[in-house]
C-alpha cells in the first residue's frame, strides 16, 4: 500500500488528535515530536525527535510526503521557503503562514483586504505609545508583542508607556521590530469561525461559536454561538472567508473575533482579533459534534481532497477545557466522569500535570443548552480534581 504521508510539525496535543481521522482515512502521519514521552509521541508509531527550528529534522520528515503541514506557528519562514523550492508541499505556506507568525504583518495585509479590525499601530518609541493612549477614550490600550505570544502571554492592557517599557527596549535591542498597539475593545463576548480551504479553491466553514476565555486562556466553546443575530453570523462568516482567500491559507484556519456593539437599531459587529493556521482549541468540539471534524478536515485540505460536510450533529454541544488538575493522573477520575454523564466525550492529552495546563477537555451534546453545559462544566470539574 501506498498511503498518503501528511507530515507534521509540532507533537502537541492538536497533532495527537490528528490520529483517528488519520488512521480512519487511512492517511500516514509522520509527526516530529519535541519529546519522545510527548502528547502526539505517545499515540504516533512514526514520531521522529527534533525541533522547530531544526532544518535537517524537518527535512527529514517532508521526505516523501504527500504534504507537510503544522500543529504550532512556530516555524521559520525562510526554512519553509527553501522545502517548498526543493519541492515539498508546505501547507500552509511560509507567505501565509507569516499572518499568524507576526501580529503587525497579520493587521497591516488584513486593513488592505478590508476586514474589519480594531484601530491600530506599530510602535517603537515611548512617544508613539503615549500619542496612541492619548486618542484612547479611556487612556488604556492593548499592547502586543509581534511575535511568540498565545493564551494571554505577549499581551498587556497598558495605561502608560511605561507598562510597555520592557517590551519596546526588547525591540530597539532586536533592531527596532515594532510592537503592536490596538484599541482596548469594548467588546459583548468572543467569538470564533473555522474555516478550511483547500489548493483548488474549496471552502467550508463551521457554525460561529462562541468563546469564553479565562486568564486569557480558552475554557469554554458554545456551539453555535447562542443568540447570534443573523447578519453578525453572516458578517462573521464572511469576513473568515474573507480572510482564508485574501491570505491563500490551505488547512483549517481559525479567525478568533470580538462581538461589539453595532450602531443605533444595528445588529452587533465583529472585528478581528487573532489568528491561527491549524487546527484549534475553538474547534475541539466538532471531534463529537460536527460531521467533520477539523482534525480530518485539516487532513483532508492538506492533501487537496474534497472537504467534508461540516454541519452540527446536535442542536448544542459544549466544550469545556480541563486547566490544571490536582490530579496526579486524569485517568483516575474516569470512573466518576463516567458514572456522571455515560454521554460526556472525555480527550485527554497526555501530559504532566501543571497549574492552568490544558491537560484534556470534554465535549457534550444536547438540545438544551443549560443542560448542555453544565454537564460539559461538571466532567471538566471532576477531570481537574474536584468534588461534586
Amino acid at each position: 500500500m501506498n498511503a498518503p504521508v501528511v507530515a507534521v510539525v509540532g507533537g502537541g496535543q492538536l497533532a495527537r488528535m490528528m490520529v483517528p481521522a488519520a488512521t480512519a482515512l487511512g492517511i500516514h502521519l509522520r509527526v516530529l515530536v519535541e519529546s519522545p514521552t510527548g502528547s502526539a509521541a505517545q499515540v504516533v508509531v512514526d514520531a521522529p525527535v527534533g525541533q522547530a527550528s531544526d532544518e535537517a529534522a524537518i527535512s527529514a520528515i517532508a521526505e516523501g510526503a504527500d504534504a507537510l503541514t503544522f500543529e504550532h506557528e512556530h516555524v521559520p519562514n525562510a526554512l519553509l521557503d527553501r522545502l517548498a523550492a526543493a519541492g515539498v508541499a508546505v501547507r500552509p505556506d511560509a507567505a501565509a503562514l507569516v499572518h499568524a507568525q507576526d501580529k503587525i504583518v497579520m493587521r497591516r495585509r488584513l486593513t488592505a483586504l478590508g476586514v474589519p479590525c480594531p484601530p491600530w499601530a506599530p510602535v517603537t518609541e515611548r512617544d508613539d505609545l503615549a500619542a496612541f493612549l492619548a486618542d484612547q477614550p479611556d487612556g488604556t490600550a492593548v499592547v502586543k508583542t509581534a511575535r511568540g505570544g498565545y493564551d494571554g502571554k505577549g499581551v498587556r492592557v497598558v495605561a502608560s508607556p511605561d507598562a510597555a517599557d520592557d517590551w519596546l527596549a526588547a525591540a530597539a535591542r532586536s533592531g527596532g521590530v515594532p510592537v503592536l498597539v490596538e484599541e482596548k475593545v469594548p467588546y459583548t463576548r468572543e467569538l470564533a469561525v473555522l474555516v478550511a480551504r483547500r489548493p483548488s479553491g474549496e471552502v467550508r466553514t463551521w457554525p460561529v461559536v462562541e468563546s469564553v476565555q479565562r486568564d486569557g486562556v480558552c475554557a469554554e466553546v458554545v456551539a453555535p454561538a447562542p443568540d447570534l443575530a443573523d447578519a453578525t453570523r453572516d458578517e462573521a462568516l464572511a469576513v473568515a472567508v474573507r480572510v482564508a482567500e485574501g491570505l491563500g491559507v490551505v488547512g483549517v484556519l481559525a479567525v478568533e473575533l470580538f462581538e461589539v456593539p453595532g450602531a443605533a437599531g444595528e445588529p452587533p459587529r465583529v472585528l478581528v482579533n487573532e489568528l491561527a493556521m491549524r487546527p484549534h482549541n475553538s474547534g475541539h468540539w466538532t471531534i463529537d459534534g460536527a460531521v467533520t471534524s477539523q482534525f480530518e478536515q485539516h487532513l483532508r485540505a492538506v492533501l487537496d481532497l474534497p472537504l467534508g460536510d461540516p454541519a452540527p450533529r446536535a442542536r448544542w454541544t459544549v466544550m469545556a477545557n480541563v486547566l490544571g488538575s490536582t490530579l496526579e493522573d486524569l485517568t483516575h477520575a474516569l470512573p466518576r466522569v463516567a458514572a456522571l454523564d455515560p454521554g460526556a466525550k472525555v480527550q485527554l492529552y497526555g501530559k504532566d500535570v501543571r497549574p492552568g495546563r490544558k491537560l484534556g477537555h470534554v465535549n457534550v451534546s444536547g438540545d438544551d443548552l443549560d443542560e448542555v453545559r453544565a454537564r460539559a462544566l461538571a466532567a471538566a470539574a471532576l477531570l481537574r480534581g474536584e468534588t461534586l
